[in-house]
């Protein structure tokens, strides 16, 4: 090699690595303000490109009281971004021939009421099913069974005939997890760990609880008249539900999202199915824009997979932007913040090389 050659490559890689320098401080000016913004206490920001995290970031306290910084290992709570997990359990057990999308879920609850005949599996996952959410009266600090749960869902009148709206709904995912558990005899949090965190080796992710010890776990917060205050507390069981009550990191879920890249999980066919805004019974697609776990957008141009989750002083948002091979996530440990504006904005910055912040 010459040595002019030898410079030229020199020069590239130092340009290279300029431009990432300013590509990284930019995004850090950025999500600060957001921070300070919105009063944002802590965040983890996740960016994957191809299934390889490019940025895994904390930022501010996951305990302010304690002030423990965020690291890229601390354990936020999901919120409804769980959903996407339990939606590929179903999607497993559909593999294997054990439940069809097209059952009636009668099939797996023959005590239901008679409206939840025409309820198919499918309009569960696209929250078409006519199920509703939790109701006003129920109390969030009563430790229910399992089976006393399913009587309380039991007991809703469905909103609309089955198949011909959507309307998001967590008691139907909780239903789900309910189903999961009756089909495998297995707990949906044990079956997660068993078909999804362990062969993912995601070692951190796991069901809420909040009497284990669990290290870089941290602490949810809300707001009160612009004062900081701790989450509210809720029933253990409450915790465990499958609409949506996981503990997971940033680096775990980039081990998610590499995953989502192959067939280790899944055939191709049924992510392309759970990514696919789902029909209602006249053949069109659901308003929601929703396939089976995730919401399926166009954003400037962009086809984006994604789901947001909000839980006892956490929000959360995952982004993937599925033709660019771009994943953003970000974590907050604030009720009242949006994760989702900083996630698309931190995508626009890598798509398109702004690197100045909003004006």
């Amino acid at each position: 090699m010459s040595r002019y050659v030898a410079v030229a490559l020199l020069v590239v890689a130092w340009s290279v690595e300029l431009v990432a320098a300013d590509q990284n401080v930019a995004i850090d000016e950025y999500v600060r303000s957001e921070m300070e913004k919105h009063h944002i206490p802590g965040l983890a920001l996740l960016v994957s490109q191809g299934g390889q995290p490019v940025r895994t970031q904390g930022y501010g306290m996951s305990n302010v009281e304690l002030q423990v910084p965020v690291k890229p290992e601390t354990l936020f709570q999901s919120g409804s971004v769980g959903k996407q997990f339990t939606a590929t359990a179903v999607m497993m057990l559909v593999e294997e021939g054990k439940i069809s999308l097209d059952d009636s879920i009668t099939r797996f609850f023959p005590g239901a009421p008679a409206a939840w005949k025409p309820v198919k599996v499918r309009q569960l996952l696209s929250h078409t099913a006519g199920f509703t959410d939790y109701p006003k009266d129920f109390n969030f600090r009563k430790d229910y069974s399992e089976d006393e749960i399913l009587r309380i869902i039991e007991r809703i009148p469905l909103a609309f005939p089955p198949g011909t709206k959507w309307s998001y709904s967590n008691l139907g995912y909780a239903t789900l997890g309910i189903l999961i558990h009756k089909v495998t005899g297995k707990f949906y949090g044990d079956l997660l760990q068993d078909r999804i965190f362990r062969p993912l080796d995601m070692t951190t992710t796991r069901i809420i609880s909040e009497a284990d010890i669990i290290p870089n776990r941290a602490t949810g917060y809300r707001l009160v008249k612009g004062e900081l205050k701790n989450q509210e507390w809720v029933a253990p069981m409450i915790n465990t539900t499958a609409d949506g009550s996981l503990y997971f990191s940033i680096l775990d879920l980039a081990k998610w999202d590499a995953a989502l890249y192959t067939e280790r999980l899944l055939k191709r066919s049924s992510l392309e199915q759970m990514w696919t805004v789902a029909k209602l019974n006249d053949r069109q697609p659901n308003s929601g824009h929703y396939g089976f776990g995730w919401f399926i957008e166009s954003k400037n141009g962009h086809r984006v997979i994604g789901h947001g989750g909000s839980w006892q002083g956490f929000k959360t948002h995952i982004s993937r932007y599925v033709d660019d091979k771009l994943t953003v996530v970000v974590l907050i440990n604030q009720a009242d913040a949006e994760p989702g504006p900083i996630a698309d904005h931190v995508a626009e910055m890598y798509l398109t090389g702004k690197l100045s912040n909003r004006p």
